[in-house]
């Protein structure tokens, strides 16, 4: 009944507020998914990359309830979209929350999206893949502001040889509070976070006229404001970082922090920098598709212009996709290593040293600004673990040096029948700070079956089983159980 008055609404809003459209879509979503499992944890394939509402827990639910709206206005120029959608779970981060709370508003090929929203790395399958090493979905979505080309805008006089496309954002983080009540009282953590993103991408080629095309970018992020507390878990140790006019700038060209920054900030960047650089190489016919790409993150200067190396902290994938064979749609390879991290050195130069070597570098930790983490789970690859898994009750990344092997297949086995298989070998080293005595090993794996009969009109039942095996999670496993279902009707002017 609640739920039909919320569509009733926005339905109403709608045709209030959009009398210059012509048409309009409203459609809803429904889930409910249940996990359970024996071991010390759920398995890591029910957990990671499903948008911060997979549980550590063996045993967890919730249900999901949404509505998005697809508006076309009459110069066909001009899109709105908008979506909301709550959650109430059991055994999961929150209790009850709202996922995803939208605006899109797009001109031409620019958008400008206002609000909290689901979004996935740019170059991999996210359904298939271990997940980007900046932005992967394993994390609950950031609300923020963002202006960006979601696709490529072709260079004029170019004839569609040379295209750009990119976004620029300013956000919040909410899991203040969260934090509070999670970790241990000693635990770093913040409050009132700010949140900053930036890409740029460039495509070469035009697949109209030649089916090969390369893709080159770079992501970059900053965390910045708000409070920091118990900095090296020392409950004496806080700081109450800036929030001016220019720390918005600071964060978008990053630049080194004035005097109301703390001395790690003054010394590198304002607030928690990071990136990745991005590129691909794609051949698309009628037949397949063959796409390759490579991902290559970075904490500082040394390793944003390869001081280290390029081929280090990295993400390397193969895609192929059959488009006339169902059975196996897709398959997908990933090598992923992250054990070099510029390497085990770390030194400021000084009148006895004057060598500058900045090795040493923790991707996704960070000593003031605690790391790349949205209540408790990794923003980035989940490869690295989270700190929900943290036994101590301290927020940090205790594993981020890690070198893994990973495969994935999805296609058709009948008409109504998908299924997705994923598996993945890691070699996991600590961190440097904190390694582990011996190189943990862990396996992972998921097999899914997808059922969506016609007789169900827009329902789905998706089931999987998933395991792991080895040093780093302990031996895992579990069944999990989603009922979906979508509702669409049009109203037109």
């Amino acid at each position: 009944m609640i739920f039909k008055t919320i569509k009733s609404l926005a339905a109403a809003l709608l045709l209030s507020v959009s009398a210059s459209c012509f048409a309009q879509t409203i459609s809803t979503h429904y889930e409910a998914t249940g996990t359970y499992g024996s071991g010390d944890y759920a398995p890591f394939w029910h957990i990671s990359n499903r948008q911060g509402l997979g549980s550590q827990k063996t045993g967890s639910a919730y249900t999901r309830l949404g509505v998005e709206g697809h508006n076309h206005f009459s110069n066909k120029k001009i899109t709105l979209e908008w979506g909301a959608d709550i959650v109430a779970g059991y055994n999961i981060a929150s209790t009850v929350f709202v996922q995803q709370a939208y605006f899109d508003f797009q001109w031409k090929r620019l958008l400008v999206s206002i609000g909290q929203k689901e979004r996935w790395g740019k170059l991999p399958n996210h359904r298939l893949s271990t997940g980007s090493l900046f932005e992967s979905g394993n994390a609950r979505p950031i609300p923020q502001i963002r202006i960006e080309l979601p696709e490529y805008w072709n260079i004029p006089g170019t004839k569609g040889w040379l295209g750009i496309k990119g976004h620029l954002a300013y956000g919040f983080f909410t899991h203040g509070k969260w934090q509070k009540e999670f970790f241990n009282e000693h635990s770093p953590r913040t409050e009132k976070l700010l949140y900053h993103s930036k890409s740029g991408y460039m495509r070469i080629g035009n697949e109209s006229k030649f089916p090969l095309t390369a893709e080159i970018g770079i992501q970059m992020a900053t965390q910045f404001s708000g409070y920091s507390y118990n900095v090296d878990k020392n409950p004496d140790l806080n700081y109450k970082h800036p929030l001016r006019l220019k720390d918005f700038f600071y964060a978008l060209i990053p630049l080194a922090g004035d005097a109301s920054y703390s001395d790690c900030d003054q010394a590198n960047v304002a607030g928690n920098m990071l990136g990745t650089w991005e590129g691909a190489i794609t051949w698309n016919d009628k037949n397949w598709k063959l796409r390759t790409y490579y991902e290559h993150t970075f904490e500082d200067q040394s390793q944003m212009f390869w001081e280290y190396g390029l081929w280090t902290e990295q993400l390397v994938g193969v895609e192929l996709e059959l488009k006339k064979f169902k059975w196996i749609k897709n398959i997908l390879f990933e090598y992923f290593n992250l054990k070099d991290q510029s390497g085990p050195i770390l030194n400021d130069s000084r009148p006895g040293f004057p060598e500058q070597i900045s090795c040493l570098d923790n991707n996704y930790n960070h000593g003031i600004y605690t790391g790349w983490f949205n209540y408790g789970q990794m923003i980035a690859t989940p490869l690295c673990t989270s700190p929900i898994y943290n036994t101590d009750g301290i927020q940090y990344c205790y594993n981020n040096r890690v070198e893994a092997f990973h495969f994935a297949m999805e296609g058709k086995l009948l008409n109504w029948l998908d299924y997705r298989t994923l598996y993945t070998r890691s070699n996991n080293w600590g961190t440097y700070h904190v390694p582990f005595k011996d190189i943990k090993v862990n396996r992972s794996f998921l097999f899914e079956l997808t059922f969506s009969p016609r007789v169900m009109k827009g329902w789905s039942i998706t089931t999987s089983f998933a395991l792991d095996n080895g040093d780093l999670y302990g031996n895992n496993y579990g069944g999990m159980l989603t009922i979906k279902g979508h509702n669409i009707f049009n109203t037109r002017k």
